[in-house]
């Protein structure tokens, strides 16, 4: 499978990910099949184990993938969409990127990949904090837009114990972006290389 299309839009962010997540070149600069080249190389009991991790089929998420990227072409299309929907945008890209493709995707691949290997690292980031609090956040409806809305704010704790205070962290809207458009890379490249 070609994943030029998808290569070609991580680009914008290959120096986020040489900073943020030390994937340096070439990788960097070809996000998409770097990460399908990895998963593709997992043993066949690893591949069974990320179909196995939950009954909705592997089929279904790519699907809700799809319709995600749909959705948001169709949002893309209209000159000046009306906030109503803006904001059914973020709460389904938030939803779809951090809580519904957290546990279904990056939480089991990052257990089989390899260490240091660029699909490990993708996963690793998109499962600790700081968008691990922020998915904890969308989860619990503990968010909500900032003032000027440049971004979002919210509150979780920085650890499992329930009993620890509630932080509150923000988010700016250059960020978030970055971090949905990994969030998508990597479950699309994943689950069509399984």
């Amino acid at each position: 499978m070609d994943f030029e299309y998808l290569d070609k839009q991580m680009q914008q962010w290959s120096t986020r990910l040489r900073d943020d997540l030390k994937i340096e070149p070439p990788e960097s600069n070809r996000l998409a099949t770097a990460i399908a080249s990895e998963v593709a190389a997992l043993s066949d009991d690893a591949k069974l184990r990320v179909e196995q991790v939950s009954p909705i089929p592997l089929k279904d998420r790519i699907d809700e993938l799809i319709a995600l990227q749909g959705y948001m072409d169709l949002v893309h299309s209209t000159r000046q969409p009306h906030p109503s929907v803006v904001r059914s945008q973020v709460i389904y890209q938030n939803y779809i990127c951090f809580v519904y493709l957290n546990e279904a995707c990056f939480n089991v691949l990052r257990k089989d990949l390899p260490s240091g290997s660029t699909s490990k690292k993708c996963c690793k980031f998109l499962t600790d904090n700081p968008v691990r609090a922020f998915r904890n956040a969308v989860a619990h409806a503990n968010w909500r837009y900032l003032a000027d809305f440049s971004g979002l704010e919210y509150w979780a704790r920085k650890g499992a114990d329930s009993t620890e205070p509630m932080i509150r962290f923000e988010i700016s809207q250059s960020d978030l972006s970055f971090w949905q458009a990994l969030a998508r890379c990597t479950a699309y490249a994943s689950y069509l290389s399984l």
